[in-house]
């Protein structure tokens, strides 16, 4: 049997696929979800790396299509169980908000559970006193599980969680806050962005470009930029070839869709760029747009957004939905203490099944999923290891000279 998390990223996977009227996805790789997320730092940071998170086996479970579910309900008792609090940007963002939400409603509905979701105030201008409120109102909403989506959550989270012991808080983005009843889930990005990276160059592709959201501070696409980068020379130095990325975070510190943001992706397409990876929410509609406009490509991020443009090629994913409905069953299994406050977090990848690209989908001709499969065992079994450890000011050295960052 396969692990959990991959089980249900293969069902999420699915449904979106019938949703979208497109072909089953036999050979999908698990990984999913939305980034968006504001350009400030939070007050810490983690040490080191969450710990990875050991295999398990799965139940089998019946297909459930989450957008069949509504995303608002009316409990009898007015009490909603299982609480969202979303990170900045619309809910139905087709990335990190929406996969995220998912999950929550996905588990809540298999297991007849009430569910609300909570926005902060004030929008991409939030403020850790308006992401507080939104917990605060879960937790007096009767919430037994809140999940907090996004990195910036971290200070209200910290504050909400010393408040309300009787509530667990599952951290997406996050990691471990040295509480009991926190628990920080991560990925592995870097592997996404290097398969992503990788993809693109074998298909062809030589003139590349990366548009990252969070101003170069979020954690997040610093590592799918960081990766994507070392997969584009990993496959450049394998064809003997030198490609060039041109590497922005210019306009994307709110994660937020901008008629700047369309007029810079379009200049770079103009001037040659062929593909640019779309690393930041809302980003992408202007990206996407601008590759319309000038018949170019776009690589999405954290689910398949494929379903969403046609300039889609692929996309970078990592698997939301999947794994907060594995980190919300922790908590009703009793198994809390397996996740929650262990001093380490949870760091998912390619170990879990927890990154990759979607197989049934994409529109890669030149490179096949044989080969993609062969390289995602190698990241798998360790073989292939992808340095995690972006510098600060994102200048990258290598070895070897295949790829030119500009």
């Amino acid at each position: 049997m396969k692990k959990i998390i991959a089980l249900l990223m293969v069902l999420a996977m699915v449904f979106a696929l019938v949703a979208c009227q497109t072909k089953p996805a036999e050979t999908e790789k698990p990984a999913e979800q939305p980034a968006e997320q504001p350009a400030e730092q939070p007050a810490e940071q983690p040490a080191e790396q969450p710990a990875e998170q050991p295999a398990e086996q799965p139940e089998q479970q019946a297909a459930v299509d989450p957008e069949s579910i509504p995303d608002t309900m009316t409990s009898a008792d007015g009490k909603y169980e299982i609480a969202f609090v979303t990170d900045v940007g619309q809910l139905k963002d087709k990335s990190f908000n929406q996969g995220t939400w998912e999950g929550c409603k996905l588990y809540a509905a298999a297991h007849g559970l009430s569910y609300k979701y909570y926005q902060p105030a004030n929008a991409d201008q939030a403020t850790d006193d308006d992401r507080y409120d939104a917990m605060k109102a879960a937790a007096d909403g009767g919430a037994k599980i809140i999940v907090c989506a996004g990195f910036m959550q971290a200070g209200a989270l910290e504050k909400a969680a010393k408040e309300f012991t009787d509530v667990n808080f599952i951290f997406i983005d996050g990691w471990d806050l040295g509480l009991p009843n926190v628990a920080g889930i991560a990925y592995h990005e870097e592997q996404a962005g290097y398969l992503a990276g990788y993809a693109v160059v074998m298909e062809g592709y030589t003139k590349l470009g990366f548009c990252g959201g969070g101003g170069g501070t979020n954690p997040a696409c610093c590592r799918y930029g960081y990766g994507f980068v070392q997969g584009a020379n990993a496959a450049a130095e394998k064809k003997g070839i030198t490609v060039d990325v041109k590497y922005s975070w210019q306009y994307g510190a709110s994660f937020s869709a901008s008629p700047e943001l369309q007029t810079m992706a379009a200049g770079w397409y103009e001037s040659g760029t062929e593909i640019i990876f779309a690393c930041g929410g809302s980003m992408f509609s202007s990206i996407a747009a601008a590759a319309a406009e000038n018949d170019a490509k776009v690589v999405g991020v954290d689910v398949d957004q494929s379903p969403e443009s046609d300039t889609v090629v692929t996309s970078a994913m990592k698997g939301l939905s999947a794994s907060v409905q594995w980190a919300i069953a922790k908590n009703y299994d009793g198994a809390w203490t397996e996740i929650g406050g262990n001093g380490t977090g949870t760091m998912l990848g390619a170990e879990n099944d927890a990154v990759g690209l979607p197989t049934a989908t994409w529109s890669l001709k030149n490179w096949s999923v044989e080969e993609y499969e062969a390289l995602f065992a190698a990241m798998k079994d360790g073989s292939l290891v992808v340095d995690a450890n972006f510098p600060a000011d994102h200048v990258f050295t290598f070895s070897n000279a295949n790829v030119e960052v500009i």
